[in-house]
C-alpha cells in the first residue's frame, strides 16, 4: 500500500450473512481488495458420522434462500451412489420446485437487494432517472419493491404444493420424491405459474417472453429498448437505461472465467429440449470459449482461509473442514476457502450459466462489453424467461399422467462416493458426499458464494469479486455504492458460503449505501 492509497473496511448490508470488504484506494479508484467472510457454521462437520440419509433434512438448513437447491444437490449425490434414476415424474417435481425458488430468487434480489441502490438519494440525486428510481425502488414503499413482494409469494405456492412447505422442505429421497402430485394440485400449480408470467412479462419484462428470445445481439438489445415504449418503462428497460447512464457498463469486470454445473436433469420422453441430458449444459468457459466440464479440475485452495487441512489444495472428495485461527501475522483472513477451477477462478451464477448454455445474446454482450455489472444484472433479471416455458411444458406433462412413478424403491445406501451437482439461484452449487456402512463417512460443500467471494489462492490470485472489485471508481467515500453495484451484481450468500466470530474490538465502519 502507496502513502497516498487508503485501506477502507467496507460491511456489506443487504446481504445474507456476514460479509466485510476491504478495500485500498488509491487516486478514487480501487486498487486491491479482499473478501472476507467472518461466518464458520461446519455443516460438513456436521454430518459426518450421521445416517446417510440425514443430509436431505440438514443441509437444506444451510439456507432459508435456496434450501430447495441444497436439497437437489443433496438427493442427486445420493441418487449417483445408489445408481437409481428418479421416475421421469419426480424429475418433473424436482425441477419445477426448484426452478420457481430460483425464479423468486432472482425478481427479489433484482428489485429488493440491487435496485433499491437506485434510490439512494445522496449517490444519485443529480441522476436523470434518480426520482423516478425512487418512485420505483425505495424501501417497502417503492411500486416495483411492493409488486414484486407480493408476486414472488405468489410463486412460492408452487414449492408449497410439491414439497409441503417452503423453506426447508425435505420432499426429494434417493430414487425420487415423497409424494406425487394430485391433478387438482398441478392445476393449481399451472394457475400460479401463468398468472407470474403474466405479471413478468408485464412489469419485469415489458414484452412476452416469445419476443425477448428474439434479442440475440447488443444491436439488436438497442432496437429492443426503442422499439416501443412498454419496453423502455419495464424494469428491465428502466435498468438498462438508468445503468447506462451511470456506466454501470464499465464496473465489475473480473477474470472473465465462467462456470457452470448445468441446470435441470431431463426427465426421459419429455418435449423439453436441452443440452448434455440437461435444460442447460455444464461448462467452463475463458471469455465466450466454452469447453467440458472435467470435475477433477475442481479444487479447493485454503491458503488464505482458516481451515486446516493436510493438502491445502484438494478436491472435495479429499478436502476437510478443520477450522483453524491463525495468527495476528499469518496471511489468512476468511471463513470462505478459495474453490478454483484447473488452478483459476471462476465466477458462476446466471450469467456464468448464459455462457455456458452458449446463450446468442450474453455471448454477444460479454464479447463486446466484458463481464460488467450490467450484463451481470441483466441476465439474472431475464433468466426467468428460459424456465417458466419448461416448468410450463413439465406441468403440463404431469397432467397428461398423475399416476406415473414418482419413486424407485430404495432400500439401503451402498458404501461409495457420489457428487450432486446442481445450479443454484446464485450459480454452480456442488455436494460431495462418502457412504460407508450407510453413514456419512465425508461430505463437503462447494457453494456458488465460494466460488465467487473466495479469497486468495496459494498462487496469490484474486477471487472473482475481489478481481471484479479492481479498477471500480469511487467518487464519494462516505458512499461508495459502486463498490456495492460491483459485489451485489454477484448475489452474495455468506451464509451458504462459510461453513458468529467475534470481531474484537468495535471499529470505525463505512457500510455500503442503503436505498433511501
Amino acid at each position: 500500500m502507496t502513502a497516498e492509497s487508503r485501506l477502507i473496511k467496507l460491511p456489506l448490508n443487504r446481504v445474507e450473512g456476514d460479509l466485510e470488504i476491504f478495500i485500498e484506494i488509491a487516486d478514487g479508484v480501487v486498487s486491491n481488495a479482499w473478501s472476507k467472510g467472518t461466518l464458520f457454521r461446519g455443516f460438513e462437520r456436521m454430518m459426518e458420522g450421521r445416517a446417510a440419509l440425514d443430509g436431505l433434512v440438514i443441509t437444506p438448513r444451510i439456507c432459508g434462500i435456496c434450501s430447495m437447491t441444497h436439497l437437489n444437490a443433496a438427493a442427486e449425490a445420493l441418487d449417483a451412489i445408489t445408481g437409481i434414476k428418479p421416475p421421469a415424474n419426480a424429475q418433473r417435481l424436482r425441477n419445477v420446485a426448484v426452478m420457481a425458488e430460483t425464479v423468486q430468487s432472482d425478481i427479489r434480489h433484482a428489485v429488493l437487494m440491487f435496485l433499491v441502490d437506485f434510490a439512494h438519494r445522496e449517490s444519485y440525486q443529480n441522476h436523470p432517472l434518480g426520482e423516478e428510481a425512487f418512485q420505483r425502488y425505495a424501501p417497502l414503499s417503492g411500486s416495483a419493491a411492493i409488486e414484486t413482494i407480493k408476486e414472488t409469494k405468489k410463486l412460492l405456492g408452487i414449492v408449497a404444493l410439491i414439497g409441503g412447505q417452503w423453506p426447508h422442505t425435505s420432499f426429494m429421497v434417493p430414487g425420487g420424491v415423497t409424494n406425487g402430485l394430485s391433478l387438482t394440485d398441478t392445476m393449481k400449480c399451472r394457475s400460479i405459474l401463468a398468472h407470474f408470467k403474466n405479471w413478468y412479462e408485464r412489469s419485469i419484462l415489458g414484452c412476452s417472453s416469445e419476443r425477448w428470445k428474439q434479442i440475440t445481439t447488443l444491436d439488436e438489445l438497442d432496437a429492443w429498448l426503442d422499439e416501443k415504449p412498454e419496453h423502455r418503462n419495464s424494469e428491465v428497460g428502466f435498468f438498462i437505461r438508468f445503468a447506462r447512464l451511470a456506466q454501470l457498463d464499465a464496473l465489475g469486470r473480473g477474470h472473465n472465467n465462467f462456470i457452470s454445473y448445468g441446470s435441470y436433469t431431463l426427465p426421459k420422453e419429455t418435449a423439453v429440449r436441452g443440452m448434455g441430458g440437461r435444460l442447460f449444459a455444464a461448462g467452463f468457459a475463458k471469455g465466450t470459449e466454452v469447453e467440458t466440464l472435467d470435475l477433477n479440475k475442481i479444487q479447493e485452495d485454503v491458503s488464505y482461509s482458516w481451515f486446516q487441512q493436510d493438502n491445502p489444495v484438494a478436491h472435495p472428495h479429499q478436502g476437510q473442514t478443520n477450522p483453524f485461527i491463525a495468527g495476528k501475522n499469518d496471511p489468512r483472513y476468511s471463513w470462505i476457502k478459495a474453490p478454483r477451477y484447473d488452478s483459476a477462478p471462476a465466477e458462476t451464477g446466471a450469467l456464468a450459466e448464459k455462457i455456458a448454455a452458449k446463450d446468442p445474446l450474453f455471448i454477444d454482450l460479454v464479447t463486446n462489453l466484458g463481464a460488467n455489472v450490467l450484463v451481470r444484472q441483466l441476465a439474472r433479471l431475464v433468466r426467468p424467461v428460459s424456465y417458466m416455458g419448461a416448468m410450463s411444458v413439465w406441468l403440463d406433462e404431469l397432467m397428461q399422467n398423475p399416476n406415473a412413478d414418482f419413486y424407485h424403491n430404495v432400500t439401503e445406501i451402498p458404501d461409495g462416493r457420489g457428487e450432486g451437482l446442481v445450479q443454484a439461484a446464485r450459480g454452480a452449487l456442488g455436494h460431495w458426499v462418502e457412504v460407508e456402512n450407510e453413514k456419512i463417512k465425508h461430505y463437503q460443500i462447494v457453494t456458488p458464494t465460494a466460488w465467487n467471494g473466495s479469497p486468495r489462492d496459494s498462487a496469490g490470485i484474486a477471487g472473482a469479486w475481489e478481481q471484479a472489485l479492481i479498477g471500480t471508481p469511487v467518487r464519494d467515500l462516505s458512499h461508495p455504492i459502486e463498490a456495492g453495484h460491483v459485489i451485489r451484481s454477484f448475489d452474495p450468500c455468506l451464509v451458504c458460503a462459510v461453513h458468529t466470530v467475534y470481531n474484537g474490538r468495535p471499529r470505525g465502519q463505512m457500510r455500503l449505501g442503503f436505498g433511501g
